[in-house]
């Protein structure tokens, strides 16, 4: 029989986890990035702009972890496009930024009615084993989306609380890197930051989660790009992870946990 994972070290001195969701719950990250490139690529044409965007660098540097406003404001100004707001009824085109966002979620809505997403197997045996310890755990995320990825991906349950792109206009809060997301879910869980650790993919997420002071900031490097860690601990994690599932270990191999992997800084 193989025995239940019990926690790395690292997380047996917080009291509470929040979670992103695209990129270290589900596996959407990519999602979102193709549907902003569909956009964004049109844009660039329709400005004269050949050079593309690239759905691994650009979408790291500018628009992972942000509201779809900023994401798509901070990649065109990179590009050197400064377009009109518009209004919040643009269609999908490349007049406005709206117009922008509006053509990445009709591309990512026809994904997720075609193909749906999956989830992160570590992520989820992350959460089990949360769950298992009394550990209460919270997702959030810039999307409006994660709500419903989380329900159809049969992970809700896990989670005491969501806090994502409709609370976050609702309740008006900033995109990260403000840590306001984040801060929101530790009240919802009712622990202080200082004894909750966030675990995030993107850079302004773990830049947030250390602006916010919180106890313990997990940086989940899924690109595993010659200086991706490097950059997660720049932003101020405190761990780098390939996968949440890496901070798990088997009951009979507490012993020879890999500390390379969840321990300090080391990525």
């Amino acid at each position: 029989m193989t025995a239940a994972p019990v926690l790395a070290p690292c997380l047996r001195s917080v009291r509470a986890v929040v979670l992103d969701t695209d990129g270290v719950i589900t596996d959407s990250a990519g999602v979102h990035a193709a549907a902003w490139k569909g956009a964004f690529d049109a844009c660039l044409s329709a400005a004269g702009i050949r050079e593309p965007f690239d759905p691994v660098d650009d979408y790291r540097r500018h628009v992972d972890g942000k509201s779809r406003e900023d994401g798509a404001v901070a990649f065109l100004k990179a590009r050197g496009l400064d377009l009109p707001l518009g209004d919040p009824g643009d269609g999908p085109g490349t007049a406005t930024v709206r117009a922008v966002e509006a053509r990445k979620e009709q591309l990512f809505n026809r994904h997720l009615r075609e193909h749906g997403v999956d989830v992160w197997p570590g992520a989820v045996r992350l959460l089990h084993a949360l769950t298992a310890e009394h550990v209460p755990c919270a997702a959030v995320s810039a999307s409006r989306h994660a709500t419903e990825l989380l329900t159809a991906a049969g992970v809700l349950g896990l989670l005491r609380t969501v806090v994502d792109g409709n609370e976050a206009h609702r309740l008006r809060l900033p995109g990260k890197p403000d840590p306001a997301l984040f801060l929101e879910a530790a009240r919802r869980l009712g622990f202080p930051p200082r004894d909750t650790a966030v675990v995030e993919d993107a850079l302004p997420g773990v830049e947030a989660g250390r602006r916010g002071g919180f106890g313990l900031v997990i940086g989940v490097d899924r690109t595993a790009g010659p200086t991706s860690a490097a950059e997660l601990r720049g932003h101020g994690a405190d761990v780098v992870v390939a996968d949440p599932g890496e901070l798990l270990i088997e009951e009979e191999r507490r012993g020879s946990v890999n500390r390379r992997s969840v321990n300090g800084r080391s990525g």
